[in-house]
């Protein structure tokens, strides 16, 4: 037996309604390619340039519950504030974040990089030393490397001490074009 699309999208809906979801996800269009984004009950959990999910759910499941499920309801609210993001009607994102089983280094780098402004770049160093930690570059950059939620936690806005653009999770030339949507190069 084959169950149709809408069936199938009307019983994922549903399950989301009822709460039986831990976390739930879909793949989002976007200019700068494909995004897996994932949402628990807390806020938006991951999103990642690679789309096959498996490795990125698994340790979402083992952080926030084995019931995950691919549903746009989920993702919906992150949806919309990515597409108002790329198309330059959004500077900030008002969505909330479920940063569970990050350490607390991590999560007060994650939350001052929140705070660098939209069309603004930062560096390792400095963003350090705003979380009093300034010879801490490397691990500031390896928490940057390790961001599972890029874009609304922008770490494409950090730079090296010269400027210049370093790694980046989806690529150099995602890193320079979301600066470029920002004004920022």
């Amino acid at each position: 037996m084959t169950v149709s699309p809408d069936l199938d999208r009307r019983f994922r809906d549903a399950a989301v309604h009822l709460d039986l979801v831990d976390v739930g996800f879909d793949v989002v269009d976007s200019p700068i390619g494909p995004l897996l984004v994932a949402a628990s009950g807390q806020g938006v959990a991951a999103i990642s340039f690679r789309t096959d999910p498996d490795a990125q759910l698994d340790r979402l499941a083992r952080i926030a519950g084995p019931r995950v499920l691919r549903s746009g309801k989920a993702i919906a609210p992150a949806r919309r504030e990515l597409d108002e993001y790329f198309h330059g009607e959004r500077r900030g994102f008002d969505l909330p974040l479920d940063l569970r089983g990050l350490a607390p280094f991590t999560v007060s780098v994650l939350r001052e990089l929140a705070r660098v402004p939209y069309g603004e770049t930062t560096t390792y160093g400095a963003l350090a030393a705003q979380v009093g930690h300034p010879r801490a570059a490397r691990a500031v950059g390896t928490v940057m490397n390790r961001n599972r939620i890029p874009i609304v936690l922008p770490c494409h806005r950090v730079v090296g001490s010269t400027g210049a653009l370093t790694g980046y999770a989806g690529g150099l030339d995602v890193k320079q074009a979301l600066l470029e949507l920002e004004g920022a190069r």
